[in-house]
């Protein structure tokens, strides 16, 4: 990719973020105060960062696979239950998932 279409890229990504919280903004603020809509919003970012972790967990190119990410990120997920604070819990995943990429080669 040539730094021209790189730049061209950045700005229109730009101008299209600016414009998508613009419209957010300009929602009428009758519609955010349903409770329904409230319910559902207050789940979207969980879901999201849900989505985020399955992909770069459990995924490389284009399909699934079980490696030393998994491991890392069930030991997360126990450290988190047990209140770890969060350096623990990072260097914990960190220490699992590369001792079982070590051993795994």
């Amino acid at each position: 990719m040539s730094g021209d279409t790189m730049w061209t890229a950045v700005v229109v990504a730009s101008i299209g973020c600016y414009l998508l919280k613009l419209a957010g903004m300009s929602v009428p603020a009758a519609w955010v105060e349903q409770p329904w809509i409230a319910r559902i919003v207050d789940f979207v970012p969980a879901a999201l960062l849900a989505a985020l972790v399955a992909v770069q967990g459990l995924t490389s190119e284009d399909r699934v696979v079980v490696d030393g990410r998994l491991a890392g990120l069930a030991v997360a997920a126990l450290a988190l239950a047990l209140r770890a604070p969060f350096i623990v819990v990072i260097a914990l995943a960190g220490a699992t998932g590369a001792g079982v990429h070590l051993l795994a080669g």
